[in-house]
């Protein structure tokens, strides 16, 4: 593990000590504490469970009462932090062109009754017709994917749903950030590809198309398996029960996947 402190590296440790170097400065308070807690919750060998254990990790080289006081009193600059990650290169797809997914991934506390905002969390059983609504934090997550069969991604935003917001709208405003410093850094010019945002059938695609219009981007959104799609009907020759009118006016209903 790189010191923060380290510099003259090359190649990829060299990248990694400068966004090092970088997260350290967006902590204005406490930023030794948090940055011991950041490191320990990446090395940890598992989900932390326990904030005590998370000071026995082997990164985190203080008490377990830094951890407190790290997650009390320590800060951090959003803003700076969200520059920041997108300051390293990030993956892209094999035409060249940035793609972003965006999803919502939910932080369950069903038994947390005294923490403030939850809402009700759609959650997918294990069988059949077994889903669930249980309170938590929903998060709405912005990744940089690459091309081919891979888990590895850039996270570059999370956004914490409170009770009242609309999804779309949220996704739209921290995709406007995203891309804003996006281009700021460089990774989009004049002239490139357009950057593709992937969403799930859960979100509202076409309404997510009309909030970003203005910005160099295409929506690409799953539909639904059990969606319909009209389009023009075909012409129909006229029956004796039927006029000209209204055997034009018929429209034809296809699903989907029938659809080409």
């Amino acid at each position: 593990m790189n010191s923060v402190h380290d510099t003259g590296c090359a190649g990829a440790v060299g990248e990694l000590s400068a966004f090092r170097q970088e997260l350290y400065r967006c902590l204005p308070r406490r930023a030794d504490a948090v940055f011991d807690v950041v490191d320990a919750v990446l090395c940890a060998d598992g989900p932390v469970r326990s904030l005590p254990e998370l000071s026995l990790v082997g990164e985190h080289r203080r008490g377990h009462g830094s951890v407190y006081a790290a997650l009390d009193r320590g800060r951090i600059d959003i803003a700076r932090l969200r520059r920041a990650l997108v300051s390293v290169p990030l993956p892209r797809a094999a035409d060249g062109r940035l793609v972003l997914a965006v999803d919502i991934t939910s932080w369950l506390r069903p038994e947390a009754h005294t923490c403030p905002q939850r809402i009700l969390c759609h959650t997918y059983g294990r069988a059949k017709n077994t889903h669930h609504m249980i309170p938590g934090w929903p998060y709405s997550v912005v990744c940089a994917l690459e091309s081919g069969r891979s888990s590895w991604i850039a996270p570059l935003d999370a956004v914490r749903l409170t009770p009242g917001d609309e999804a779309a709208a949220v996704t739209a405003d921290q995709l406007r950030t995203v891309i804003g410093n996006l281009i700021e850094a460089g990774h989009w010019r004049g002239g490139d590809p357009n950057i593709w945002i992937v969403a799930d059938a859960g979100y509202d695609a076409p309404r997510l198309a009309f909030l970003l219009a203005d910005l160099p981007v295409a929506v690409l959104g799953r539909m639904r398996s059990d969606r319909v799609l009209r389009r023009r009907g075909t012409r129909m020759a006229a029956r004796d029960d039927r006029t000209p009118t209204e055997a034009r006016r018929r429209v034809r209903l296809r699903r989907s996947r029938d659809l080409g």
